[in-house]
């Protein structure tokens, strides 16, 4: 590959065939470098960070290296989303520029498969009516055509429609080559197409829980590879602590319970008690999602462990599981599905019992540890296979989730960086990971150490190449005076009252970001009497539908949380402003943010600058670079919250921003617009 760049400045410069085939495609010098950079790491197995600016086009940066390499490459990405744009938008055309017939592959968990195990279970899985009968029907018609089995195929059933987890497996519910269907597994035969595939694009969640089998000896998910690029490489941290935690979910308990109703039904007619079992299992579940107290909540579980009804329900919960693996031990030589309901019971009782009491653990790991021996098999789960991992180094916090019906358990770890390493080999192969958002205030310490790559390696570079874009003349950030703090009572009052004005001068055509739903909601009644433009709010339809519903209505205002801080691409006017209500420090009293909180204390570290800083600075990266997608894009950035002009370490959060033009006088900001309006309207005259 030592004439790869050339190579590539053949195909990616002006005088090369993306010119030529690709309809709008720019030369770049920063896409250019930033090709050359991988090159580089790829031929030395090397580490590579590199902050690629909104616009660079990294996409192509990297595919054209990766193809060129004649490596085996994995591509990893943020989301299934992002898979699907990667692999059947942005690929082909690189191939096709490139002429080459490399073997790729894109494969996606095993949720986003039809299992044909499932689906036949499915009408005894109980609760079965005419809807779900019909979209089962539908789904059945649709197998019988199917070459991939992906969900997304069927993409008049949504894609968070309740029937998918009733005919998609889970690690806990496959029953691998002793299924009946193991022939026609759709999984199956994407895993042997991503094995055979030089080039596969993947997502986090999947490497992540490649990772964690591999680690544990299990057959590998994922082929090896001799490079791997990380693109979207700022979420991996986040993915990583869920992967190497474990969770007990109410959805778990209760898949187990009807799934073994199902095989009961099947297999075995003649043990009533299994029913019984599993119904009493059902039962716990949602008794002990009441006793938990109102949706919403993330709490530590120290805050709740110790009160009498929750101690009381999570023994029953225990016993409950405990009483259904026992008839489920006389029951799994009946069928390897009924076998498999009693692996996944007891792992999960397992994992339930680091949530009991200390003082009762002892007594119940005694009771249970000869049970668990004989059913946990080769089958056991990522998560289980992490848990005793981070059960074994107490570092790790034990916390709960609630919804409205429903609640989970978690067991995360403080810290992934060792555990992180450890599964990568220590990157003896070529690692890129890339991302809009990686440096905080000019470097990337906050995301090397997360992670735990060693930045003083050798084989270790680093590199930013900015943006195309012209944020001096596309763009203006505004910084309102006069807001009070944001833990005052009225400031989400105060704060739309500032945004009102530049939604005036705007015309609508925005976003209006919140650290919190309540400040959203709380924004919403506020603006429903006080503009006229349409107004969308998050939780109405879902994401998608609503941002098409964003990109098609005119003056449009669209109120988010977290998922549309990130990931969301909107171009031209549709989107000209993009207003933050609050700097998003994670909450204080999350559960995994506290315990790492005090881990950095303990180690005589200063918490707040070293991790909730970045962490936030990060997130407000994300959320301004929703504005400028285009070189034809112009708007303005309102962010409300005074500690980043009142505060020192507000100006680590402006010299981590694109270079825009700072304005504290809302005529700045109706002169941009006024200048913005006349500008498209001579571009339209052209």
């Amino acid at each position: 590959m030592a004439d790869t760049f050339l190579h590539a400045e053949d195909y990616l410069g002006s005088a090369g065939s993306f010119c030529q085939q690709i309809p709008g495609f720019q030369v770049r010098e920063n896409q250019l470098a930033l090709c050359h950079a991988i090159v580089e790491a790829i031929e030395k197995q090397g580490v590579l960070t590199a902050e690629a600016g909104t616009g660079i086009g990294k996409t192509f940066a990297y595919l054209v290296p990766a193809l060129l390499s004649e490596h085996k490459v994995i591509i990893s990405t943020g989301t299934r989303h992002l898979q699907d744009q990667l692999f059947r938008t942005d690929l082909p055309r690189v191939l096709k520029a490139l002429a080459l017939n490399t073997k790729t592959a894109l494969l996606k968990g095993r949720s986003n498969y039809l299992c044909l195990h499932r689906l036949k279970l499915a009408p005894h899985l109980g609760f079965i009516n005419r809807e779900t009968a019909a979209l089962l029907t539908s789904i059945g018609q649709w197998s019988k055509q199917t070459t991939s089995g992906d969900i997304a195929e069927l993409n008049q059933i949504p894609e968070d429609s309740y029937v998918w987890p009733m005919v998609t497996s889970t690690t806990d519910n496959c029953l691998g080559g002793d299924c009946d269907y193991w022939a026609d597994c759709f999984i199956v035969k994407q895993r042997k197409k991503a094995q055979d595939a030089d080039l596969l694009v993947i997502n986090h969640h999947l490497l992540l829980a490649d990772m964690t089998l591999k680690d544990e000896g299990f057959a590998e998910l994922l082929p090896t590879a001799e490079a791997y690029i990380i693109d979207e490489a700022h979420q991996l941290y986040d993915v990583a602590a869920r992967f190497f935690g474990t969770t007990v979910s109410s959805r778990q308990l209760t898949s187990l319970a009807r799934d073994t109703i199902a095989e009961q039904v099947n297999d075995a007619p003649d043990m009533a008690e299994l029913r019984d079992y599993a119904e009493n299992l059902e039962t716990a579940a949602k008794d002990f999602r009441l006793v938990l107290g109102e949706a919403g909540l993330r709490e530590a579980w120290l805050r709740v462990q110790y009160k009498s009804s929750v101690d009381k329900g999570v023994h029953r919960l225990h016993g409950a599981l405990e009483d259904l693996l026992k008839v489920l031990q006389l029951a799994a030589d009946r069928s390897r599905g009924l076998d498999q309901c009693c692996e996944r019971c007891a792992i999960v009782l397992q994992q339930l019992t680091r949530f009991l009491l200390p003082n009762s653990v002892d007594a119940q790991a005694a009771n249970h540890q000869t049970s668990s021996n004989q059913t946990v098999s080769n089958q056991t789960s990522s998560n289980q296979a992490a848990s005793s991992q981070a059960a074994s180094t107490d570092t790790d916090v034990l916390w709960y989730e609630t919804f409205s019906r429903s609640f989970m358990l978690h067991s995360t770890p403080v810290e992934v960086a060792d555990l992180f390493q450890q599964h990568t080999g220590k990157f003896e192969k070529a690692w890129i990971f890339t991302s809009a958002t990686l440096q905080v205030n000019q470097d990337f310490t906050h995301f090397t150490e997360n992670i735990g790559i060693d930045s003083q390696a050798e084989k270790y570079h680093s590199g930013v190449w900015e943006s195309p874009f012209d944020y001096q003349k596309q763009s203006l950030l505004y910084l309102p005076a006069g807001l009070p703090q944001p833990s005052a009572s009225e400031y989400t009052r105060c704060f739309i009252d500032a945004a009102l004005p530049v939604l005036a001068a705007s015309q609508g055509r925005a976003f209006l970001l919140f650290t919190s739903y309540r400040a959203m909601h709380t924004a919403f009644e506020m603006l429903k009497t006080s503009v006229s433009y349409p107004l969308f709010v998050q939780g109405d339809l879902p994401k998608h539908q609503l941002l098409e519903k964003f990109r098609t209505t005119d003056n449009a205002v669209l109120l988010g949380t977290a998922s549309f801080w990130e990931g969301v691409d909107v171009r031209g006017s549709a989107l000209s402003c993009v207003i933050i209500d609050k700097l998003p420090f994670a909450s204080p009293g999350d559960p995994v943010m506290q315990a790492r909180i005090d881990v950095i204390k303990k180690k005589g570290g200063n918490a707040f600058m070293s991790f909730q800083v970045p962490q936030a600075v990060i997130t407000l990266k994300q959320g301004v670079g929703r504005l400028i997608r285009d070189v034809k894009d112009r708007g303005v950035v309102m962010i409300g919250d005074p500690r980043i002009s009142q505060k020192a370490y507000g100006r680590l959060f402006i010299n981590s921003l694109p270079a825009m033009p700072v304005c504290t006088d809302i005529k700045q900001v109706s002169h941009f617009f006024q200048q913005a309006e006349v500008a498209h309207c001579e571009a339209l005259t052209e």
